[in-house]
């Protein structure tokens, strides 16, 4: 369920956990908590009023996001989000600036809060005063913001060990396309 809470809310803020700047596409958030929800994290951010999810009980997110497992990360609304983090928390700015890190080099905090800017700009300045660590993704072009994001996520398993390995259970269940009625054409 998205939530909108006030400035004087209590600190609800886990770590680790994703905060999106003033997003611009719904289906960008709805991946993104998707991917939260695929690596563990509780609890996707997002500031400003270009996308309104409506997640009540019976709607969804936007369409991209259609598995059920959604429904362990918490959503929020939030003009301050790093104000609701514990001491100790380390923002993480994903962008593309003369100090960062290169993602292949960097080593993800266990209380890390991975801040990401719109899709069509880049991280203000009063977020990024409040960051503690910059990393980018070093690719050619820039990347889509879902796809930024569950680049980041997938760094931060695989360096940290907490990838499936063969055998392990998945979180979903495999279906059989000839149950499906897909059959092999040859």
């Amino acid at each position: 369920m998205a939530l909108i809470i006030g400035k004087n809310a209590p600190a609800s803020g886990i770590t680790p956990s994703i905060v999106l700047v003033d997003p611009r596409y719904g289906h960008n958030v709805g991946m993104t908590v998707r991917l939260a929800s695929c690596y563990g994290l509780k609890q996707v951010w997002w500031t400003g009023d270009r996308v309104q999810l409506d997640v009540q009980p019976k709607k969804r997110l936007p369409r991209e996001e259609r598995m059920k497992g959604y429904r362990d990360v918490e959503m929020f609304n939030f003009e301050r989000p790093l104000e609701q983090f514990p001491e100790g928390a380390v923002p993480v700015a994903v962008e593309v600036r003369p100090n960062s890190e290169r993602l292949h080099e960097f080593e993800h905090p266990d209380n890390a809060v991975y801040v990401f800017g719109p899709e069509d700009g880049s991280i203000p300045s009063p977020i990024l005063h409040r960051c503690h660590r910059f990393v980018l993704i070093p690719t050619r072009h820039c990347l889509n913001l879902a796809t930024a994001v569950a680049t980041v996520l997938y760094d931060r398993a695989m360096k940290r060990g907490e990838l499936l390995r063969a055998g392990d259970p998945l979180g979903h269940q495999e279906t059989d396309p000839a149950s499906m009625g897909l059959h092999d054409a040859s």
